[in-house]
């Protein structure tokens, strides 16, 4: 008797054991939910329909949340989810401020089958821990039929001379030609990323080679170079200058994107991300991005790099489901057709043929094809020395409560005493 209750006990610990692994093996399955944070708005019903799609054909739901508009609303959020031990299977960094943030729940992924596909994954210590969202340029997008009739061939406009002559002589013609400011461009607190997170890489990266990070690390380690940071302060005068003052003040970035969309501007300080916005403006203007000359000496080229990368918690339930979300997108033609029809994004992976729609974004493969692309290199400094400490030295250059000398002034200080 006593040899058959001990034989009960061990089968019913045998079942106990398969019925939990069974369990477990079920939460780590095909059909295990997926949560997937990012912070691009913009394409946030895109994605969502692509995963209720991906979603009937995988057997594995996914529910997408979008966290964007306003200042490391992301980063907040994931904070808080991490506080509640409610992390995401799959969010969005930026770079490597975001990765030595999380770096304790990523999934390594150098073994997927994506990463021989792009040459812009996110790496670090030799391996592969985020997936590249897309491509993305910035510079000065231009109308090609306003500078046609101010007599400007942006080809020309590869240095600061350059620039500024332009500037000047658009500026005298603003009756004529129908607008009531040279460039669209914001600096207001709330925009602060334009200057911060975009314009800052005339600093850090222009006229440079890709990888290289001489200025970045000189600067990291409080050494500013004060001819270079000279030529940086009076290319953002000259466009603070002719910028329309509201918009550049005040404006948010609705604002900053229609004054270009219903040619009150020639220029506009953004990205290709813009193009949605120009389709559903009913844009029929030529446009385009002229090179970056914000040096003395020719640079042709403007900014591109892949601006955030997904990634995956390696706590996730079902990594084994998230990892084949991000391969689906990479290799079948739904997904293919999402990157770059539904969410009209430029594809970081050479395997997809498919051609963005959108006039910015072609400029920006054209410019690739070219060669001609500098790095963006923001993200090696902190958010908070981004936008809390560089973002109100530029407001205030904006406002005119500072002059170029003070911007200067200002600026080498925080960079000398930056802790990033």
């Amino acid at each position: 008797m006593k040899k058959l209750i001990v034989a009960s006990i061990v089968l019913l610990g045998i079942a106990g054991f398969v019925f939990a692994n069974g369990s477990q093996e079920g939460a780590a399955g095909k059909g295990s939910p997926l949560t997937l944070m990012q912070n691009k708005p913009e394409i946030g019903a895109a994605l969502t329909a692509y995963g209720q799609e991906w979603s009937k054909t995988s057997g594995i739901p996914i529910t997408i949340k979008s966290i964007g508009g306003t200042s490391n609303g992301l980063g907040q959020q994931l904070k808080a989810d991490y506080a509640a031990g409610d992390m995401p299977d799959i969010f969005v960094i930026q770079g490597p401020q975001d990765y030595k943030q999380w770096e304790s729940v990523l999934q390594d992924m150098s073994n997927q089958k994506w990463v021989a596909e792009t040459s812009v994954p996110f790496k670090e210590n030799g391996k592969v821990y985020g997936f590249p969202v897309s491509i993305e340029g910035w510079g000065l997008a231009y109308n090609a039929d306003l500078l046609a009739k101010a007599g400007v061939d942006p080809k020309t406009l590869d240095n600061y001379a350059a620039y500024k002559a332009a500037f000047e002589k658009i500026n005298s013609m603003k009756a004529q030609l129908g607008i009531n400011a040279v460039v669209s461009m914001a600096a207001s607190s709330q925009m602060s990323w334009v200057v911060t997170d975009h314009d800052m890489n005339a600093l850090l990266s222009n006229g440079l080679p890709y990888d290289d990070l001489s200025v970045v690390k000189a600067l990291l380690a409080g050494k500013v170079d004060a001819s270079r940071m000279q030529q940086y302060a009076n290319w953002v005068e000259l466009m603070f200058k002719y910028a329309n003052q509201t918009i550049l003040t005040t404006g948010d970035y609705n604002a900053q994107v229609n004054a270009f969309a219903t040619q009150k501007t020639v220029f506009l300080h953004q990205g290709n991300w813009v193009d949605p916005n120009m389709k559903q403006a009913g844009v029929t203007f030529k446009m385009a991005f002229a090179p970056y000359g914000s040096l003395n000496a020719t640079t042709d080229g403007i900014f591109v790099s892949a601006p955030s990368w997904y990634v995956v918690n390696k706590d996730s339930k079902n990594v084994a489901g998230a990892e084949k979300f991000l391969n689906d997108m990479v290799f079948t033609k739904a997904g293919q057709d999402f990157i770059v029809k539904k969410a009209d994004m430029i594809p970081a992976f050479k395997n997809i043929d498919l051609q963005p729609s959108g006039q910015l974004s072609q400029s920006v493969q054209a410019w690739m094809k070219a060669g001609k692309i500098y790095a963006w290199n923001q993200y090696q400094f902190t958010l908070n020395f981004r936008q809390q400490i560089l973002g109100p030295i530029y407001n205030q250059f904006a406002t005119g409560q500072i002059n170029e000398a003070k911007f200067i002034q200002l600026m080498t200080s925080a960079f000398e005493n930056q802790k990033s």
